[in-house]
């Protein structure tokens, strides 16, 4: 049995707070409208993007960490992160001076559309504390535990990255300007 060093018990402390943090405070935030600011309508498609980019870069980090990379694969997935965090400060300000945007089509692709976007904002959430693990694992040198947890953090990473592109491109006929 492997036991936890104080600096580790740390991470997962911060970690344990950060996931449950982040979900609540963007969820009230939702709620809150910034009177008299002027809207951010031109943020989806930058946060689209950024999404996009995670997407590949997700998987050039894999590529090059199986071809031995190990500097690029750290640079990448730190880069992953902070497009990460981006898109999340991006997301929160359009919602905090825009209203929502209702997805407008019928019938099947109104029902893709739906468990596509139940599925993204669940897995969201569940990504925060993996993705932190994963990161902290590696950080601490821990890269067994990492690359096991890497196993199952990179392809809900994945997912959440390329669903949230294709969210993006269903309801951007949609959007008001």
């Amino acid at each position: 049995m492997q036991t936890v060093t104080p600096k580790e018990k740390k991470f997962n402390r911060l970690i344990t707070i950060v996931s449950i943090i982040v979900p609540v405070v963007v969820a009230l935030l939702f709620n809150v409208k910034i009177p008299n600011v002027e809207r951010l309508g031109f943020l989806p498609p930058i946060y689209a993007t950024i999404n996009g980019m995670t997407a590949v870069l997700l998987v050039i980090a894999v590529w090059a960490i199986k071809q031995g990379k190990k500097k690029l694969h750290r640079s990448l997935m730190t880069t992953c992160i902070v497009l990460s965090v981006l898109f999340l400060l991006m997301y929160i300000g359009y919602h905090m001076t825009s209203e929502s945007t209702k997805y407008g089509g019928e019938g099947l692709l109104r029902y893709v559309y739906l468990i596509i976007l139940i599925s993204h904002i669940v897995l969201s959430i569940v990504v925060i504390p993996l993705v932190l693990k994963t990161y902290a694992r590696a950080y601490l040198e821990q890269y067994e535990a990492h690359r096991k947890l890497a196993r199952i953090t990179f392809p809900i990473w994945l997912y959440v990255a390329v669903t949230g592109v294709v969210v993006y491109v269903m309801i951007s006929p949609y959007y008001v300007n």
